[in-house]
């Protein structure tokens, strides 16, 4: 059994930076890929970002490309997103995954947190 718990949500002023963190626990196998989906009220979960295991692959969306940075520390098992220059289209509950490969649908992968909420002020 797998567990994810995701931290470093809030409130945040439009143009301000946050940092997420994801903590794995329990089984896995290796260094799985990790990624990043957010959902807003009234629509469909989208991918933000992902990772493979060893750090040398990596995906964006187009939305928060260049504002948006994942890492990760496998020492630790904790998942990051950076978030610099948030806008109000930010706003979302975000959630950690993991899987086997980089995909932009969310009902590959095996494995999800909570979510933490990200409201962005205008």
């Amino acid at each position: 059994q797998v567990h994810l718990q995701e931290s470093g949500g809030g409130l945040v002023q439009a143009g301000g930076s946050l940092r997420l963190s994801c903590v794995t626990s329990g089984r896995t196998r290796g260094n799985p890929v990790m990624g990043w989906f957010r959902q807003a009220p009234g629509k469909e979960r989208e991918f933000v970002a992902a990772i493979s295991g060893n750090s040398n692959t990596f995906d964006y969306a187009a939305s928060v490309k260049d504002r948006f940075t994942i890492a990760r520390d496998n020492a630790k098992n904790t998942l990051y997103l950076q978030m610099e220059g948030l806008n109000f289209e930010d706003t979302a509950v975000y959630y950690c995954a993991l899987g086997s490969i980089i995909t932009r649908r969310p009902a590959i992968w095996d494995a999800w947190g909570q979510g933490t909420q990200v409201t962005v002020s205008s």
